[in-house]
């Protein structure tokens, strides 16, 4: 599990990191098209613009993988551990779900309906942009189901985090 996990971190930082750099690289040359050519590319300012939609939901994959999404633990907190374990599980069910209903069928869907059309300056099926979505919704059911057995196992901690608790035990531990 851990050898998993740790293929699909490092494959998403990897795409990722480079769906940034090509776009500072594409960003760069249409201000150097721009500027200092006076011919504006326009297929650059396309590419970036799909390359950002790619890199936010690579992102957003990896923190699904970090157990980084939005929540509100003030309720949760305040459960014992039993309770806490149970809805950290649901929590991963109705995100496991979502994936697989928005980001997979729904990604599925979209995609195959793109594949009609083409860009306006790329001259390729706008679905092929599209992929992501389905992509990344099966990397986020992954990382769902291993959250899922992280938690059941006591991989992965539910307590609440105490971070004044935390701040004593680092500042007596330097001590």
């Amino acid at each position: 599990m851990k050898q998993l996990r740790y293929f699909l971190n490092r494959t998403l930082n990897v795409l990722a990191g480079v769906s940034f750099l090509a776009m500072v690289a594409l960003t760069c040359w249409q201000v150097f098209t721009r500027y200092v050519l006076q011919n504006p590319s326009s297929w650059s300012e396309e590419l970036v613009s799909y390359l950002f939609a790619w890199m936010a939901l690579l992102g957003a994959s990896l923190v699904v993988g970090e157990r980084g999404h939005m929540n509100i633990p003030i309720l949760v907190d305040r459960m014992g551990p039993s309770a806490r374990k149970a809805l950290n599980i649901f929590a991963e069910v109705v995100a496991c779900v979502f994936a697989a209903v928005i980001l997979v069928y729904g990604g599925v869907q979209i995609t195959s309906l793109a594949m009609g059309q083409m860009t306006s300056s790329l001259g390729i099926p706008i679905g092929i942009f599209y992929i992501v979505l389905p992509l990344c919704g099966v990397i986020n059911i992954i990382y769902t189901i291993l959250n899922i057995i992280g938690i059941v196992k006591g991989e992965i901690s539910t307590d609440p985090v105490d971070e004044a608790a935390e701040e004593v035990a680092k500042a007596e531990k330097e001590v």
